[in-house]
């Protein structure tokens, strides 16, 4: 991929880029988190984050264009806690290796946490106390069994301060290769 180095911004708000998940993934993930996020602090939808903070620039927008991938299959390994919640942890060597690359094409304008390796996961339940965390986890963990789900894509946000605002997609597809 090439490089830009004029990083020229598009707007002052933050990008959250994200995995998109197949539909029907999405929907059990969503039906999920509707179920068990304080609905006070609900303002999204489930979500696999990659990366919290990039910048609304021309460069990202190019890198983002030139990713090309086929739709990727990744596995739901486990339930678990996150301290003040519950989500669910997913293993793609795949999803790495575009993560890897990604963090290459934007080295030096990620934040400390952006720089961190991937630990893919969706988050169903946040911001409540440990034993309420606790207690969803133990209701989910003992029917949970591994599952599968599909990448099919990537989706750029705008950050407003709590809600989100969709800003771009870009759709992989079953022809082309990183």
């Amino acid at each position: 991929m090439e490089n830009i180095n004029k990083i020229v911004p598009v707007s002052r708000s933050t990008c959250i880029l994200t995995a998109r998940l197949d539909t029907q993934s999405q929907l059990f993930f969503d039906r999920m988190r509707k179920c068990y996020f304080p609905p006070e602090r609900n303002f999204l939808n489930a979500h696999l984050t990659l990366f919290h903070q990039l910048p609304d620039s021309g460069h990202t927008l190019h890198v983002l264009r030139c990713i090309t991938h086929d739709t990727i299959k990744a596995n739901v390994k486990a339930v678990k806690s996150i301290g003040y919640g519950i989500a669910y942890f997913i293993e793609c060597q795949e999803l790495q290796l575009v993560h890897q690359k990604l963090q290459q094409e934007f080295r030096g304008l990620l934040s400390a946490q952006d720089q961190q390796p991937l630990r893919p996961h969706v988050t169903i339940q946040n911001k409540v106390s440990p034993e309420r965390a606790r207690s969803l986890l133990l209701a989910l963990a003992p029917d949970f069994e591994p599952f599968e789900i599909y990448i099919t894509g990537l989706d750029l946000w705008h950050y407003l301060e709590g809600p989100w605002s969709h800003y771009q997609h870009y759709p992989f597809s079953a022809e082309k290769r990183l």
